[in-house]
């Protein structure tokens, strides 16, 4: 049996290019449909459809009640994390993890992601797709292709000029740069949908998420004098950027990066390069079950209440199979994170660096 043992405080190892013997995920598969752990939990999600419905109608009231107020820049922030969460069960319909029909959780999906939190469902539904398929994997996650921040060090040493400087402290600016990031991912959405083919579902999703867009805008600018207007959308935004990047971000990065020629069986693929967060059910809710990154991208359909339970049989199975199976805590898998995007960012080294100053700014 070959393992790979992982340090999460040291560069991300390479991955053996072979396929690995001894594929035993069939055999945990049919000790987790056993025990009834992809049953659906329509129950708790409809509950927490309702919770949030109600979260973002207080926000609402609140907005109109408090009126010309910087107060209202609370109400900002609350309405990032609610729309957040809002989010959170956007991807889990994408994964079929509510409803029993995939019709049913295809059209709860498109209506939470385009006119709730204002993202192209289909756009999110590929992306993540390709994700959950080759985590980490050079040339085919759209997660760590090459971006504003490089995740890969031969993406990092053809950065130049300006985008060089920030990638060389890449790690210490990734929390900031995800200020940005709410914004990113509703134009992304947009020109995603442009961009793509005439379709139903194209027309459909452009005129959802412009009639909400329209809405919200509309709204804010006739209860708020203009730079309370603007105030409260930068926050809103810079809230639902952070915290969706602060959940998705410590999952994989820091983890193996697995080259294109590599032939990892599904269970290796998925285990090697994921990472739990510790904290029970409270980061459950936090991270809208996405704590539990081992078990989710095992089975990407199981609800979220059953997460916890699948841990145990998972974690035992790796065990088995000496195979690493890596937790962390939420503030701990930062650390790694950011220490993982400046490893990867001394790539972009300033040309006329003497290599004796490169070697003491690595220290």
């Amino acid at each position: 049996m070959t393992s790979v043992q992982l340090d999460a405080a040291a560069p991300a190892p390479s991955l053996p290019t072979r396929a690995l013997p001894s594929n035993t995920f069939s055999a945990l598969s049919k000790q987790v449909r056993a025990a009834g752990l992809l049953d659906r939990a329509r129950g708790f999600y409809f509950a927490m459809i309702a919770g949030l419905t109600l979260a973002l109608g207080a926000i609402g009231a609140g907005m109109v009640l408090l009126g010309d107020s910087w107060l209202q820049l609370l109400l900002a922030g609350a309405l990032g994390i609610v729309l957040t969460q809002f989010a959170f069960i956007a991807h889990e319909a994408s994964h079929q993890q509510i409803l029993e029909q995939g019709g049913g959780n295809e059209r709860l999906g498109q209506v939470v992601a385009n006119g709730v939190v204002g993202i192209s469902h289909s756009w999110w539904n590929i992306k993540h797709s390709a994700h959950h398929a080759n985590p980490n994997m050079v040339g085919k996650d759209p997660d760590i292709a090459k971006d504003t921040i490089s995740f890969l060090e031969e993406d990092a040493a053809g950065r130049r000029g300006f985008l060089a400087a920030l990638t060389r402290r890449q790690g210490y600016l990734f929390f900031p740069l995800l200020m940005l990031e709410g914004l990113n991912l509703h134009v992304i959405a947009i020109r995603s949908l442009i961009a793509s083919p005439s379709s139903r579902t194209r027309t459909t999703e452009l005129l959802t998420i412009a009639l909400r867009l329209s809405l919200y805008v509309a709204a804010l600018f006739l209860l708020f004098p203009v730079g309370l207007a603007f105030a409260f959308l930068g926050v809103q935004l810079a809230v639902f950027g952070v915290y969706m990047g602060a959940s998705f971000a410590p999952n994989h990065k820091g983890m193996p990066i697995i080259s294109a020629e590599s032939k990892l069986d599904f269970l290796r693929k998925q285990v090697l390069t994921s990472r739990n967060i510790r904290g029970g059910r409270f980061m459950t809710f936090l991270m809208g079950g996405l704590n539990y990154q081992v078990e989710h991208h095992l089975f990407p359909s199981m609800p979220r209440t059953r997460l916890a339970e699948a841990q145990t049989l998972v974690r035992a199975h790796c065990a088995e199979q000496n195979l690493p199976y890596t937790e962390a805590g939420l503030i701990e898998s930062y650390g790694i994170v950011i220490r993982y995007l400046n490893r990867v960012g001394l790539a972009a080294r300033d040309p006329f660096d003497c290599p004796l100053r490169q070697r003491i700014s690595a220290r």
